[in-house]
């Protein structure tokens, strides 16, 4: 396999740099430090370098899909140190769901507000008793006359007490009428309204961070559903596939690896830097290799996709990976800084955190991945039943080909 990137990718990333070293740091004179990473964003997507996916009638720059190039200028940028592209949950899936699935009108209503950071967006998929299974969601709504009435709950919603916004699968159709996974709707909601209630979570590190929404004959107009009316499992599948194939995690993966090898070369052991241990620099050579396999397996899978190539099962790995990778990533940390990893106090927040402050924090939040986006007890059923056929747990034969019928 050759893992190089082509002559032409090549001299897209001369283009990047060429770009960068006359376009940041801009001049004091053109404001202060905010009004100038804003002006280089402006740059930036005038020149097709951010904002690619977006059509430029809504402020975006319009490029062809290319998972490669777009790679390319995050890695250029962040080596130049300038300003990234702002990435949040808005620009980052509601856009592309809207522009994939959306009607005009709803493209022209939602994705501008959304795009400037206006509009802030959280999630609400799962539910007390509807968690990696969404299809068991009960959270309802019951169309009357040109409004929507919502009532249920969402558990887990990340950002919900601030984010005034929420993408929702909710079911719209009876089950006797249409099997649980076309009965479900993808909602646009406003949370800013009576019948809402938002109830925070406090996590182990000390932050807010999830929350559980109550909808208590909440509404919705007729137009807040994406991609027709029962045909919300689709688009979720779609959106799914979009977060789970996103470099973020992996990129999350590399920033913590050069963050343990700092460490490691900083932590003294009998009088030497512990990175000098030749078990330790085994272990951090065995994480480095599972990272890249990681990213090109991933540029692998987006790139078929791109032509319209069926690229396998490899995205239901993906994030089982990242888990497993991340969790044997804290366990080296923990072990190598012992009792010098200090414990955030409760409430104390993660702005500003220095030293290991950081690596208690990013072992706190380690743990939250193995449920995060889909346990991974449930990943691993997934995996069994769709890429290895073997039978649901307590399911027979002909049970499970029933069931898996009406997915």
């Amino acid at each position: 396999m050759d893992l190089s990137y082509s002559q032409e990718n090549e001299d897209f990333r001369a283009a990047v740099q060429a770009f960068l070293k006359a376009n940041w740091p801009l001049p004091e004179s053109l404001g202060d430090m905010e009004a100038r990473k804003e002006e280089f964003r402006r740059r930036a997507t005038e020149a097709g370098y951010m904002y690619r996916a977006i059509p430029k009638q809504y402020g975006g720059s319009e490029q062809s899909l290319d998972f490669l190039k777009g790679e390319i200028i995050r890695e250029e940028i962040k080596k130049h140190g300038a300003p990234t592209e702002p990435v949040h949950m808005g620009t980052g899936r509601v856009i592309p769901v809207l522009l994939e699935w959306g009607t005009q009108e709803q493209k022209d209503y939602w994705i501008p507000p959304t795009k400037s950071g206006e509009y802030q967006w959280c999630q609400g998929y799962s539910e007390p008793n509807a968690g990696s299974d969404l299809a068991s969601l009960r959270t309802r709504a019951e169309l009357v006359g040109d409004k929507w009435i919502i009532n249920g709950q969402k558990i887990w919603s990340s950002g919900a007490h601030k984010y005034p916004f929420m993408v929702a699968l909710i079911r719209t159709e009876p089950e006797d009428i249409a099997p649980r996974h076309k009965g479900i709707s993808y909602f646009l909601l406003d949370l800013r309204q009576p019948g809402v209630e938002i109830r925070p979570i406090k996590q182990i590190s000390g932050e807010p961070e999830f929350n559980e929404v109550f909808f208590t004959d909440a509404e919705a107009p007729l137009d807040a559903i994406i991609g027709g009316r029962g045909n919300g499992w689709a688009v979720s599948r779609m959106l799914l596939r979009y977060e789970r194939a996103a470099f973020s995690g992996i990129n999350w993966a590399d920033s913590l690896i050069r963050r343990l090898i700092k460490t490691a070369k900083e932590t003294i052991r009998d009088g030497k830097p512990a990175l000098e241990e030749p078990a330790l620099r085994a272990d951090i050579a065995r994480l480095q290799a599972r990272a890249m396999a990681m990213r090109y397996s991933a540029y692998r899978d987006m790139s078929m996709e791109a032509v319209g190539e069926a690229s396998g099962d490899y995205m239901m790995l993906q994030k089982l990976y990242l888990t497993d990778m991340v969790h044997e990533l804290d366990r080296l940390t923990r072990d190598l800084l012992a009792d010098d990893l200090m414990m955030l106090t409760p409430g104390e927040g993660r702005d500003g955190l220095k030293g290991n402050a950081k690596w208690a924090d990013a072992s706190l939040q380690s743990m939250k991945i193995a449920i995060g986006g889909g346990s991974s007890n449930i990943q691993r059923n997934i995996i069994g039943e769709r890429v290895l056929g073997l039978p649901r747990d307590g399911v027979g034969v002909n049970a499970r080909s029933t069931t898996e019928a009406g997915r």
